[in-house]
């Protein structure tokens, strides 16, 4: 059988346009791939800054409240060098606070809701503890007062019983809180692929 050679055109024509078509699929295929690479390191690269960032947060937010409690055994428990300390480690979670929305480039769940309550923990009784001190140093103030009667430096000092002792709970629980975060720490550590438990042997006595 004779092919005319119109015939032999359309061949050569169709395999031309195939092989335009498949190297379209291929570069497609491969833009594709390249995207999803990209996607994954960006990711990967965002979750390790996360896990910078937040582990040198909660390393030097121990190492803040360690300090403060070898501090705090020395002298006045809740004299001025406690106190500047214990507002440093307001300082870094406010830090955290300003930067929370990174947590969600954390891609495990779990160790996000358990950095988020482990500050929540400390945070509420390091305000607390600010609280009780104003309004104890306001109660000392007014017994000092020469017009307080006997009836309310009684009830005034009962209050600043009561105050004393929430405080101590207070500073007790967050360090029971900063115990457990520490496990936080080590946990982000493997995230980084940083080392942050230096900082905090550092606080050690």
């Amino acid at each position: 059988m004779v092919v005319e050679n119109g015939a032999y055109d359309f061949l050569s024509n169709f395999s031309t346009v195939g092989a335009i078509v498949l190297g379209s699929i291929l570069a497609t295929a491969g833009a594709l791939i390249a995207t999803q690479i990209e996607w994954r390191v960006e990711k990967r690269r965002r979750e390790q800054h996360a896990a910078l960032f937040f582990g040198e947060v909660l390393s030097t937010l121990l190492a803040i409240l360690r300090i403060a409690k070898r501090v705090k055994g020395i002298g006045d428990p809740y004299g001025p060098v406690t106190m500047r300390m214990l507002r440093q480690a307001l300082q870094e979670i406010g830090i955290y606070d300003r930067n929370r929305e990174n947590l969600y480039n954390l891609h495990d769940g779990s160790l996000r809701a358990r950095i988020h309550t482990s500050v929540l923990r400390v945070s509420s009784p390091l305000n607390g503890i600010f609280d009780t001190t104003e309004e104890m140093r306001a109660g000392q103030a007014r017994l000092r007062a020469a017009d307080v009667t006997p009836k309310e430096r009684s009830e005034i000092e009962a209050r600043i019983k009561q105050l004393t002792q929430m405080r101590e709970d207070g500073f007790d629980f967050m360090e029971e809180t900063a115990q457990e975060m520490e496990a936080l720490v080590k946990e982000l550590e493997q995230v980084a692929g940083y080392r942050f438990v230096d900082a905090i042997a550092a606080a050690r006595p």
